[in-house]
């Protein structure tokens, strides 16, 4: 768990150079953070996006994932649990605005950070073998990108230290039976649809498309299943001539 630690005190210090920076930006400057931000997102969620395997089990990891979470309205109840958040931290004198921020902040960060490839190869390898270079590494990567992301919406980034210390942790800990099932396409299938959601993220800071990304979050449990049931599709397929 030592590197997941280091992974959270790289968001927690980049977001507070980030909030350092915000409040010394003029607005003018502001729409080059959201642009900038929004460029680099969308770059890290076209190249994840294209490591997958199979684009119809992408496809339809992301419309099936999507139904699901627009059913439970995910996205509402983890914007609900970010604006709780911030009026505890605020003890109520924060503003809606703020509390939108900070939610969103919370959530995209989150994604950000968690849904590559590198989390899920690095803490396994982190937890099963002892070998932390590849979290190391994204540590770095998710400081410098905790920078970009405090200074376009504030300290909800700085939160998303507690969702890496519980997804990260989980796979640094469940590893050793966890990597066996999901194998290598199962890993790379999940980063796919990672990489779909950051996607979302880029247009919506490029105020391109406004998607509710929470919703998609079943999309990276559905990926990883349909990967492992794509053998048995194939041959049942076959057994019928197809």
């Amino acid at each position: 768990m030592i590197a997941t630690y280091f992974n959270a005190l790289m968001v927690v210090l980049g977001s507070f150079i980030g909030l350092f920076l915000k409040h010394r930006l003029k607005a003018s400057y502001q729409e080059v953070v959201f642009t900038s931000s929004g460029l680099i997102t969308l770059v890290i969620g076209f190249s994840m996006a294209m490591q997958t395997g199979s684009y119809l089990i992408l496809l339809f990891s992301v419309v099936i994932g999507g139904f699901i979470g627009y059913a439970l309205k995910i996205e509402d109840g983890v914007m609900s649990f970010g604006s709780w958040m911030e009026r505890r931290l605020s003890r109520g004198q924060g503003s809606a605005e703020s509390a939108r921020n900070f939610a969103l902040g919370f959530l995209n960060a989150s994604l950000l950070f968690c849904s590559g490839a590198m989390t899920v190869v690095g803490a396994i390898q982190a937890g099963t073998v002892g070998d932390y270079q590849l979290i190391l590494l994204k540590s770095i990567m998710d400081g410098c990108m905790a920078i970009i992301f405090s200074a376009a919406y504030g300290i909800g980034v700085m939160a998303s230290a507690l969702f890496i210390l519980l997804y990260q942790g989980f796979f640094t800990l469940a590893g050793g039976w966890i990597a066996p099932i999901l194998g290598d396409a199962g890993i790379n299938e999940l980063a796919s649809v990672g990489g779909v959601l950051l996607m979302m993220i880029g247009f919506g800071l490029l105020d391109i498309r406004k998607t509710k990304t929470g919703n998609f979050l079943p999309a990276m449990v559905i990926a990883p299943l349909l990967t492992l049931l794509a053998p048995t599709f194939k041959s049942l397929f076959s057994g019928f001539g197809l």
